[in-house]
């Protein structure tokens, strides 16, 4: 019997080891790459460096300022929610900010923590309309937006506050190339990643954003959860209003004009994470925002027309999502395949 066995077993076939897959965000980086690579050498044709001291220290100055944004954005959309107002809420962070330090180096402190405290606050909001009332997250964060609009529109015709050169600093100074607000922003991103891997709040914004109610009999606190997830959006679009105090010495009220909203979402998809939530990356998001980042400096420096800048990032993000998309249906992706083992048997 033992030797019938041993010769079945050679005819047995073992199902081949499949080859990992790259995941989303290792995707968005390689993009990156090829994207660094063609736009080089597109200006490098037209006479120019990108890569030279100021492409590069502006194209990092655009990184940052829609880094902040899109990191908190990210926090929101895993949920399966996301946040409108970001872009108002930048607007009223600069304003309180500046209004607060009101020139006066010693008010700095107090100035940051009215700006993030303010922010914090309109997520809160944000927070409890969507979960506590059940308003879909798109209605209640455009409303919310819609009167932040309304208060900066009739209190604030023009530019408001003072921002003290030393905390003006933070918007200008560099380190060689690097702005110091592309380095505040890359620590933001390091906090948030290990908020997601590291700690309880990050796994049940997975959870929730997987599935809510699935969450919810595992003992999760889902409500708790989305409204922590769109206060720290908030509290990261508050730090991107500081930023935009700092540049400008003022507090701006126009900000919200910028388009901030709808081009942290834009990256944040751009970077691998689900608009349906529970999967992404803050990592992703990064790679998402300098992708963006680049586009906007080359068609700077090329002087593209503005209608064609805006139809190559639609191309571009849409050929993202479809891609990402289309893994996630993949069945060859997600079912492994097993052939039939031929087994032998013994005579008595």
């Amino acid at each position: 019997m033992s030797t019938a066995v041993a010769t079945a077993a050679p005819t047995a076939r073992r199902a081949p080891a499949r080859r990992r897959r790259l995941g989303s965000t290792e995707i968005v980086y390689l993009a990156l790459v090829g994207i660094l690579v063609i736009a080089g050498v597109l200006v490098a044709v037209g006479g120019g460096n990108l890569f030279s001291t100021a492409n590069t220290a502006y194209m990092l100055t655009q990184t940052s300022l829609l880094g902040f944004v899109a990191i908190g954005q990210t926090f929101a959309i895993l949920c399966r929610s996301l946040d409108l107002s970001v872009g108002y809420v930048v607007a009223l962070a600069s304003i309180v900010g500046a209004t607060t330090m009101a020139g006066d180096p010693s008010r700095a402190w107090l100035g940051v923590v009215a700006a993030l405290g303010v922010s914090a606050v309109v997520g809160l909001v944000n927070g409890l309309v969507i979960a506590k009332l059940r308003v879909n997250a798109f209605i209640a964060t455009l409303g919310v937006g819609l009167i932040i609009k309304g208060y900066l529109d009739t209190q604030f015709k023009g530019p408001a506050g003072d921002v003290p050169s030393s905390f003006q600093m933070f918007g200008y100074t560099r380190v060689g190339p690097v702005p110091v607000s592309t380095i505040v922003m890359l620590l933001v991103a390091a906090a948030g990643v290990v908020l997601l891997t590291r700690t309880r709040p990050g796994y049940h914004m997975f959870a929730v954003g997987g599935n809510t109610d699935v969450a919810r009999l595992s003992g999760i606190r889902t409500d708790r959860t989305l409204v922590l997830a769109h206060v720290l959006c908030s509290v990261c679009a508050g730090v991107a209003g500081l930023l935009i105090a700092a540049r400008f010495g003022t507090g701006n009220a126009l900000v919200y004009s910028y388009g901030l909203d709808l081009d942290s979402i834009a990256a944040v998809v751009l970077g691998g994470t689900l608009l349906l939530g529970g999967r992404g990356s803050v990592v992703g998001t990064v790679g998402g925002v300098l992708i963006l980042a680049v586009l906007d400096t080359v068609f700077n420096v090329l002087d593209v027309d503005p209608f064609f800048k805006d139809v190559l990032r639609g191309v571009i993000i849409i050929a993202a999502v479809a891609l990402y998309a289309r893994r996630q249906i993949d069945p060859a992706s997600s079912r492994a395949r097993f052939r039939p083992t031929r087994t032998g048997g013994a005579s008595a």
